[in-house]
């Protein structure tokens, strides 16, 4: 577990007194206190169930904590209201949903480019990358292997499982968030691909030292990381 550091200008996450539950049942996730810095690489492991995601969605503002404080560089998003963190994680995450969360009846290319139609900042710096954010979408997809033809005007409802999952990869790294959060991401992807995923991953974060956290069951992956957390570690409960 990060110990505290005072440069706050290098943190990129900050978790503090934290206590989330659903409804009314018992605290799933009791934690103390977590940093991450700017730029780097964490995988984080625990078994089904233990609240992985859960620390995620909080991380993102999807939900936000009974008790304790999340700032994101230096933004406390846990104080926001639903909107702003909407605003705030459109324009600032890439979230790589473990059921992926496309837009069915989008085409792969409509679906790749949607965070550059709610975030004018992520827009810019897409177009700033290739000469449209369009383009750029295309240059994400031929890294993952999806520029076809057949492929990219396909509404997202008529792809296999494994194209699905680059597609909400590809959409995630668009316009270059500055944290990344990846739920499973690999899980329905075969061995080529999988290491086509993580090598474009790294390749999009490391020039900009977007800060990764990365959850997986594949355990073998753990090792191409700065850091493996155990939930475990760092949950009281």
């Amino acid at each position: 577990m990060k110990m505290p550091n005072t440069n706050n200008l290098d943190l990129t996450i900050d978790l503090s007194g934290l206590c989330f539950s659903w409804d009314s049942h018992d605290p799933l996730l009791v934690i103390d206190h977590f940093q991450i810095k700017r730029g780097e690489r964490i995988f984080i492991e625990g078994p089904s169930g233990s609240g992985k995601s859960t620390l995620l969605s909080l991380i993102a503002g999807v939900v936000t904590p009974q008790k304790g404080t999340i700032t994101i560089n230096g933004k406390l998003i846990s104080a926001l209201n639903g909107a702003d963190r909407d605003r705030f994680r459109a324009d600032h995450i890439g979230f790589i949903y473990q059921m992926f969360n496309l837009i069915p009846y989008l085409s792969v290319v409509e679906n790749v480019t949607l965070p550059c139609r709610f975030s004018s900042r992520r827009r810019e710096k897409a177009a700033a990358r290739s000469s449209s954010f369009e383009a750029e979408a295309m240059r994400l997809l031929k890294s993952l292997g999806l520029d076809s033809v057949s492929v990219i005007n396909k509404p997202a409802n008529e792809l296999s499982v494994g194209q699905q999952q680059r597609v909400a990869a590809a959409r995630a790294l668009i316009g270059a968030p500055e944290l990344i959060i990846a739920d499973e991401p690999t899980s329905s992807l075969d061995t080529e691909y999988r290491k086509a995923f993580i090598r474009l991953l790294f390749q999009e974060c490391d020039p900009n030292e977007t800060t990764l956290i990365f959850v997986s069951h594949d355990t073998n992956l753990a090792n191409l990381f700065d850091e493996t957390i155990r939930l475990a570690d760092i949950n009281k409960i």
